[in-house]
C-alpha cells in the first residue's frame, strides 16, 4: 500500500508553504565605466572593470 496523506492540505497551508517560491528580481547597476547595466559586485563584461581597476582584458570587436 501507498503512503497517504491523512487530511487534505487547506489552501491556506498550501500557499503559506509557496511563498517562497517565487522568483526574485535581480539587482542590476550601472558599470561606473561605461555604464552597462550590471550584476553588483560582478566584473564588467563588456569593459572588464571593477571597482574602478580593469580587471580582465576584453577582446575589442
Amino acid at each position: 500500500m501507498a503512503i497517504v496523506p491523512k487530511r487534505k492540505t487547506s489552501k491556506q497551508r498550501k500557499r503559506k508553504r509557496q511563498t517562497h517560491d517565487a522568483l526574485k528580481v535581480s539587482t542590476l547597476v550601472s558599470c561606473q565605466n561605461c555604464s552597462v547595466q550590471t550584476i553588483p559586485h560582478v566584473t564588467c563584461k563588456s569593459c572588464g572593470f571593477y571597482k574602478g581597476r580593469q580587471v580582465l582584458k576584453v577582446k575589442s570587436s
